[in-house]
């Protein structure tokens, strides 16, 4: 593997960490911080509403940039902001929202920039594959840090995971700077250019499919850990570990999803993984109290995820010729657009007394909508990959 794509899944791990522990300490934070479980979710919203802005102005200011010249100061500005969550001080929640917002700023331009950088140093016909190691440092997050991190938070204190957090953007500032080469900054096309890919209906369809996806996901997912101690009868001690099993569907989905669409074709794969996905929420509302059931699709619903990150980001570079930058950076807003709105519309449904099973029925409804954005996207613009057999 190159040493190129290692500095990348660096990358994805430490923004892993910084996004997906929230999942399984809000509890904790909403504790600490003398809130409701439902208001510690706008720390989720803030950090990913922050990648949605973060992301298009990354892309303007920088787009004549090398492009780990971007990356690097991206990781300056991640560094810095988990130094501020792990002081900030327990009394003023408002100003934990702030450093959130900070620390998503770079989140989606990383992803962004690393998807391009991904794609040139690739191999022929193995784009996707290429963008999935990248991603498996996320991955990683999730099955080793995140599981291990609500630990530490749950038994020690959660302002030692973002220390960990900021000496891990140190160490990965150094692998950049040694191990990614130095590549041309992208044909600046101006600013206008930026944006001219959007005049298409496609990347709008890829970038709605994303969204609802995404937010059918963290519908649910926002709120997993009271739902299993609740609703399901799992202990609190066993989260951890189901965490585990959690990051281990992510690094299935990731490896799976990147070869599949390279087999396959990205719009073919997504399609019939969204589909599957509308499927494992509805089990999972409908099968939420049995424990030994809801563990699984656990893990069938963040495979489902993951296997559809790399075939999305690959759409996306095909769909954005001269404004590759900006593609990027509008994929991953809707990523995180897609997780604000899940989020907050999970705590609606929480908020309105339906339970916290009713989140994944809620996000199935999301993932519908993303389900006929791949369908009208194949019928368009793959059609005849969209009847073939996978």
């Amino acid at each position: 593997m190159k040493k190129s794509l290692t500095a990348l899944a660096f990358g994805t791990f430490a923004f892993g960490i910084s996004e997906f522990l929230m999942m399984g300490i809000l509890p904790v934070l909403a504790a600490d911080f003398g809130i409701s479980i439902p208001q510690a979710g706008h720390f989720i919203t803030a950090y990913a509403l922050s990648v949605c802005i973060g992301a298009p102005v990354t892309a303007i200011v920088a787009r004549r940039w090398p492009l780990r010249r971007i990356i690097t100061v991206l990781f300056c500005i991640y560094s810095a902001a988990a130094v501020l969550m792990a002081l900030c001080p327990s009394d003023k929640p408002w100003l934990m929202l702030v450093f959130r917002a900070m620390a998503g700023f770079p989140h989606g331009a990383f992803f962004g920039a690393g998807s391009i950088i991904a794609d040139k140093v690739s191999k022929d016909g193995n784009s996707s594959f290429s963008i999935a190691i990248m991603n498996l440092g996320m991955t990683a997050a999730n099955l080793i840090g995140i599981p291990l991190g609500t630990y530490i938070a749950t038994a020690f204190s959660w302002r030692y995971i973002f220390f960990f957090s900021a000496v891990w953007g140190l160490v990965t500032l150094t692998a950049i700077q040694r191990w990614i080469p130095k590549l041309d900054p992208l044909p600046d096309t101006g600013l206008k250019g930026q944006f001219a890919f959007l005049g298409s209906l496609a990347p709008w369809l890829i970038i709605l499919a994303t969204m609802m996806g995404n937010g059918g996901f963290f519908c649910w997912y926002s709120y997993i850990s009271p739902m299993l101690t609740e609703v399901s009868g799992v202990s609190p001690e066993s989260i951890s570990l189901i965490m585990v099993l959690a990051g281990a569907g992510m690094v299935v989905g990731i490896l799976a999803g990147g070869r599949l669409s390279d087999k396959f074709g990205p719009a073919r794969v997504g399609l019939r993984i969204e589909i599957a996905f509308v499927f494992v929420l509805l089990l999972i509302y409908a099968l939420a109290p049995a424990k030994m059931l809801v563990i699984p699709l656990t893990f069938l619903a963040t495979t489902c995820l993951f296997a559809l990150s790399p075939p999305q980001q690959l759409l996306i570079l095909k769909n954005s010729a001269g404004g590759q930058l900006m593609g990027s950076a509008m994929v991953q807003i809707a990523f995180n657009l897609g997780n604000a709105i899940g989020s907050y519309a999970g705590g609606v449904v929480i908020d309105s007394g339906k339970g916290y099973p009713a989140t994944a029925l809620t996000g199935a409804a999301f993932a519908v909508l993303a389900v006929l954005s791949y369908w009208f996207y194949t019928f368009k613009y793959d059609k005849h990959q969209a009847i073939g057999r996978l």
